[in-house]
């Protein structure tokens, strides 16, 4: 398991027992407003969770000071792999937001995947409305870099016609990123 450490987070792989902690964050509607919806019954978020755990794009955000997950962060590589590019994204628990903690664990992994994963180039994507999301990708420096109209369906009208969004594309390089100093990273068996 690999841990970065930031001055108050742990961004860790997701483990299976992380589902009750998911689950209380991805079954709000107001944490989901931006998002493809999720199964959140018992039974599918411990099936979620473990495997989720098996892969290596979805990252755990804890509390150092309590243990408690509060969010993930996505960190999937994009093809063709030789671009060298990973795409990120982000859902935390609204108990947390505004605190900073969204910007404090993306810019960990994004120092980790530009450092250690051979990352060329990171992108992220959001509706333009959600305006938290887009100001956590400019903290980090992310450029905008495009904005495309009705090109992402990720809900549907009652009928099943889909709800069509606009998106922002933001995006940093490898060679742009200014690094963190602060963190420690290590691997866990």
């Amino acid at each position: 398991m690999t841990i970065i450490e930031t001055e108050r987070l742990y961004v860790r792989n997701v483990k299976p027992g992380d589902w009750k902690d998911m689950q209380e964050y991805l079954s709000r509607e107001e944490v989901m407003r931006f998002e493809s919806p999720w199964d959140t019954s018992d039974e599918a978020m411990r099936n979620t969770a473990a495997e989720l755990a098996k892969g290596t794009a979805f990252w755990a955000v804890e509390l150092k000071a309590t243990g408690k997950m509060i969010g993930h962060v996505y960190l999937g590589r994009e093809q063709p792999e030789k671009f060298l590019t990973w795409m990120i994204g982000y859902i935390f628990n609204n108990d947390f937001h505004g605190k900073g903690y969204a910007t404090e664990a993306c810019r960990g992994l994004m120092d980790h995947a530009f450092r250690n994963m051979g990352a060329h180039r990171i992108i992220g994507k959001c509706c333009p409305e959600n305006i938290p999301s887009w100001k956590v990708m400019e903290r980090l420096k992310m450029r905008r870099e495009g904005f495309s109209l009705r090109c992402a369906a990720i809900r549907d009208n009652d009928d099943g016609s889909p709800i069509w969004w606009d998106e922002y594309l933001y995006a940093m390089l490898a060679d742009e990123w200014p690094g963190n100093g602060s963190l420690s990273i290590r691997e866990m068996d």
